[in-house]
Protein backbone atom coordinates (compact mmCIF):
# COMPACT_ATOMS: atom_id res chain seq x y z
CA UNK A 1 0.00 0.00 0.00
CA UNK A 2 1.15 3.15 -0.57
CA UNK A 3 1.74 6.27 1.54
CA UNK A 4 -1.43 8.48 0.16
CA UNK A 5 -3.43 5.29 0.71
CA UNK A 6 -1.98 4.57 3.96
CA UNK A 7 -2.49 8.47 4.91
CA UNK A 8 -6.40 8.27 3.54
CA UNK A 9 -7.34 5.53 5.65
CA UNK A 10 -5.58 6.53 8.82
CA UNK A 11 -7.58 9.93 8.19
CA UNK A 12 -10.58 8.26 7.57
CA UNK A 13 -10.94 6.17 10.36
CA UNK A 14 -9.77 9.15 12.74
CA UNK A 15 -12.27 11.61 10.76
CA UNK A 16 -15.21 8.58 10.34
CA UNK A 17 -17.98 10.22 13.02
CA UNK A 18 -17.24 14.04 12.36
CA UNK A 19 -20.45 15.81 12.34
CA UNK A 20 -18.46 19.32 12.29
CA UNK A 21 -17.95 19.55 8.51
CA UNK A 22 -14.32 18.59 9.24
CA UNK A 23 -15.08 15.29 8.47
CA UNK A 24 -13.36 13.11 5.46
CA UNK A 25 -15.71 14.72 2.53
CA UNK A 26 -13.90 17.93 3.39
CA UNK A 27 -10.49 16.81 3.48
CA UNK A 28 -11.13 15.10 0.44
CA UNK A 29 -12.17 18.70 -1.04
CA UNK A 30 -9.03 20.52 0.41
CA UNK A 31 -6.64 17.68 -1.24
CA UNK A 32 -8.19 18.07 -4.66
CA UNK A 33 -8.40 21.90 -4.13
CA UNK A 34 -5.35 22.26 -3.30
CA UNK A 35 -3.82 20.48 -6.05
CA UNK A 36 -5.74 22.33 -8.10
CA UNK A 37 -4.22 25.11 -7.33
CA UNK A 38 -0.64 23.84 -7.26
CA UNK A 39 -1.35 23.09 -10.92
CA UNK A 40 -2.59 26.54 -11.89
CA UNK A 41 0.03 27.96 -10.20
CA UNK A 42 2.65 25.71 -11.64
CA UNK A 43 4.24 25.90 -7.95
CA UNK A 44 4.95 23.72 -4.78
CA UNK A 45 5.75 20.15 -4.57
CA UNK A 46 2.47 17.88 -5.58
CA UNK A 47 3.58 15.44 -2.73
CA UNK A 48 4.00 17.95 0.16
CA UNK A 49 0.71 19.35 -0.99
CA UNK A 50 -1.13 16.15 -0.93
CA UNK A 51 -0.15 14.90 2.10
CA UNK A 52 -0.46 17.89 4.19
CA UNK A 53 -3.79 18.13 2.58
CA UNK A 54 -4.72 14.82 3.68
CA UNK A 55 -3.80 15.75 7.48
CA UNK A 56 -4.51 18.65 7.58
CA UNK A 57 -6.85 18.03 10.67
CA UNK A 58 -5.33 15.68 12.72
CA UNK A 59 -3.54 17.89 14.71
CA UNK A 60 -6.52 20.51 14.89
CA UNK A 61 -6.92 21.61 18.21
CA UNK A 62 -10.91 21.55 18.41
CA UNK A 63 -10.96 17.49 17.15
CA UNK A 64 -8.52 16.35 19.64
CA UNK A 65 -8.38 16.76 23.02
CA UNK A 66 -5.81 19.45 23.39
CA UNK A 67 -3.52 20.81 20.60
CA UNK A 68 -0.82 18.65 22.41
CA UNK A 69 -2.52 15.35 22.22
CA UNK A 70 -3.66 16.30 18.10
CA UNK A 71 0.38 17.26 17.67
CA UNK A 72 1.88 13.72 18.91
CA UNK A 73 -0.83 11.84 16.93
CA UNK A 74 0.19 13.48 13.74
CA UNK A 75 4.36 13.49 14.74
CA UNK A 76 3.35 9.74 15.78
CA UNK A 77 1.65 8.51 12.33
CA UNK A 78 4.30 10.44 10.11
CA UNK A 79 7.25 9.16 12.12
CA UNK A 80 5.20 5.72 10.80
CA UNK A 81 5.54 6.51 7.20
CA UNK A 82 8.76 5.65 4.74
CA UNK A 83 9.39 9.43 4.47
CA UNK A 84 12.76 11.82 4.40
CA UNK A 85 12.88 13.70 7.80
CA UNK A 86 13.08 16.95 6.06
CA UNK A 87 9.62 15.61 4.17
CA UNK A 88 8.19 15.24 7.61
CA UNK A 89 9.23 18.31 9.00
CA UNK A 90 8.29 20.27 6.03
CA UNK A 91 4.32 18.77 6.46
CA UNK A 92 3.87 19.48 10.20
CA UNK A 93 4.98 22.99 9.71
CA UNK A 94 2.94 23.39 7.18
CA UNK A 95 0.01 21.95 8.90
CA UNK A 96 0.48 24.30 11.91
CA UNK A 97 -0.22 27.01 10.11
CA UNK A 98 -3.58 26.22 8.45
CA UNK A 99 -5.92 26.93 10.96
CA UNK A 100 -7.27 30.25 11.32
CA UNK A 101 -7.34 30.64 14.95
CA UNK A 102 -9.14 33.63 15.39
CA UNK A 103 -6.80 35.21 13.26
CA UNK A 104 -4.02 34.56 15.46
CA UNK A 105 -1.90 31.39 13.56
CA UNK A 106 1.36 32.05 12.47
CA UNK A 107 2.05 32.95 8.58
CA UNK A 108 2.72 29.52 6.45
CA UNK A 109 6.43 30.29 5.46
CA UNK A 110 6.25 27.61 2.00
CA UNK A 111 4.24 27.72 -0.66
CA UNK A 112 3.00 23.93 -0.27
CA UNK A 113 1.66 25.74 2.88
CA UNK A 114 0.00 28.77 1.77
CA UNK A 115 -1.51 26.28 -1.12
CA UNK A 116 -2.91 23.85 1.44
CA UNK A 117 -3.89 26.86 3.57
CA UNK A 118 -5.66 28.96 0.54
CA UNK A 119 -7.35 25.52 -0.43
CA UNK A 120 -8.71 24.85 3.49
CA UNK A 121 -10.14 28.58 3.64
CA UNK A 122 -12.07 28.37 0.34
CA UNK A 123 -13.38 25.27 1.63
CA UNK A 124 -14.92 27.23 4.43
CA UNK A 125 -16.76 29.84 2.25
CA UNK A 126 -19.16 29.67 -0.38
CA UNK A 127 -22.35 27.24 -0.50
CA UNK A 128 -20.02 24.51 0.92
CA UNK A 129 -18.87 27.25 3.97
CA UNK A 130 -22.04 28.30 4.69
CA UNK A 131 -23.45 24.48 4.97
CA UNK A 132 -20.35 24.03 7.61
CA UNK A 133 -20.69 26.78 9.28
CA UNK A 134 -24.42 26.13 10.37
CA UNK A 135 -23.38 22.24 11.09
CA UNK A 136 -20.13 23.21 13.25
CA UNK A 137 -22.62 25.44 14.75
CA UNK A 138 -25.20 23.85 15.67
CA UNK A 139 -22.53 20.47 16.86
CA UNK A 140 -21.07 23.52 19.41
CA UNK A 141 -24.69 24.19 20.91
CA UNK A 142 -24.67 27.91 19.43
CA UNK A 143 -27.74 29.65 18.35
CA UNK A 144 -28.53 30.82 14.55
CA UNK A 145 -28.55 34.81 15.46
CA UNK A 146 -29.04 36.93 18.59
CA UNK A 147 -29.42 40.24 17.23
CA UNK A 148 -27.84 41.89 20.53
CA UNK A 149 -24.71 40.43 20.15
CA UNK A 150 -22.19 41.83 18.19
CA UNK A 151 -19.17 40.10 16.01
CA UNK A 152 -16.22 39.81 18.54
CA UNK A 153 -12.56 41.80 17.06
CA UNK A 154 -9.42 40.93 18.68
CA UNK A 155 -9.70 37.69 20.34
CA UNK A 156 -7.12 35.58 21.63
CA UNK A 157 -7.61 31.97 20.25
CA UNK A 158 -8.77 30.64 23.46
CA UNK A 159 -12.31 33.44 23.26
CA UNK A 160 -12.81 32.38 19.03
CA UNK A 161 -12.70 28.55 20.27
CA UNK A 162 -15.05 28.95 23.50
CA UNK A 163 -16.34 32.48 23.58
CA UNK A 164 -19.85 32.77 23.54
CA UNK A 165 -21.07 33.68 19.89
CA UNK A 166 -23.95 32.89 17.10
CA UNK A 167 -23.44 31.35 13.81
CA UNK A 168 -24.43 34.44 11.88
CA UNK A 169 -21.70 36.05 13.95
CA UNK A 170 -19.41 33.81 12.60
CA UNK A 171 -19.75 35.36 9.03
CA UNK A 172 -18.07 38.72 10.50
CA UNK A 173 -15.08 37.26 12.75
CA UNK A 174 -13.80 34.73 10.20
CA UNK A 175 -15.35 33.86 6.91
CA UNK A 176 -16.32 37.46 4.92
CA UNK A 177 -12.51 38.16 6.06
CA UNK A 178 -11.22 34.82 4.39
CA UNK A 179 -10.83 36.22 0.83
CA UNK A 180 -8.99 39.16 1.51
CA UNK A 181 -6.01 36.66 3.43
CA UNK A 182 -5.59 33.93 0.20
CA UNK A 183 -2.01 33.82 -0.86
CA UNK A 184 -2.30 32.85 -4.53
CA UNK A 185 -4.14 34.05 -7.87
CA UNK A 186 -6.39 31.11 -8.35
CA UNK A 187 -7.63 30.85 -4.75
CA UNK A 188 -8.78 34.59 -5.49
CA UNK A 189 -10.23 33.98 -8.25
CA UNK A 190 -12.46 31.06 -7.27
CA UNK A 191 -13.01 33.13 -3.66
CA UNK A 192 -14.70 36.27 -5.41
CA UNK A 193 -17.56 34.27 -6.07
CA UNK A 194 -17.86 32.31 -3.17
CA UNK A 195 -17.39 35.38 -1.14
CA UNK A 196 -20.39 37.18 -3.17
CA UNK A 197 -22.97 34.29 -2.55
CA UNK A 198 -22.26 34.65 1.09
CA UNK A 199 -22.86 38.50 1.00
CA UNK A 200 -25.90 37.51 -1.13
CA UNK A 201 -27.34 34.46 1.55
CA UNK A 202 -27.03 37.22 4.66
CA UNK A 203 -28.78 39.81 2.58
CA UNK A 204 -31.84 37.91 2.41
CA UNK A 205 -31.04 36.14 6.08
CA UNK A 206 -31.80 39.08 7.44
CA UNK A 207 -35.05 40.26 5.06
CA UNK A 208 -36.31 37.11 6.13
CA UNK A 209 -35.71 37.13 10.05
CA UNK A 210 -37.00 41.01 9.91
CA UNK A 211 -40.06 40.35 7.86
CA UNK A 212 -39.48 42.02 5.06
CA UNK A 213 -42.25 40.66 2.57
CA UNK A 214 -43.08 43.82 0.67
CA UNK A 215 -40.43 42.60 -2.42
CA UNK A 216 -42.57 39.43 -2.87
CA UNK A 217 -45.59 41.38 -3.58
CA UNK A 218 -43.93 44.08 -5.91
Amino acid sequence: MDIIQLTENFVKDKLKDDVTGHDWHHIDRVRNTALFICEKESSGNPFIIELAAILHDVADAKLNESKEEGTRLLEQFLESLPLEQNDRNHIVRAIATVSYSGGNNAEPESIEAKIVQDADRLDAIGAIGIARTFAYGGKKGHVIYDPSVGARENMTEEVYRSGQSSTIQHFYEKLLKLKDLLHTNTARTIAAKRHQLMENYLKEFYKEWNGSYEEYFN
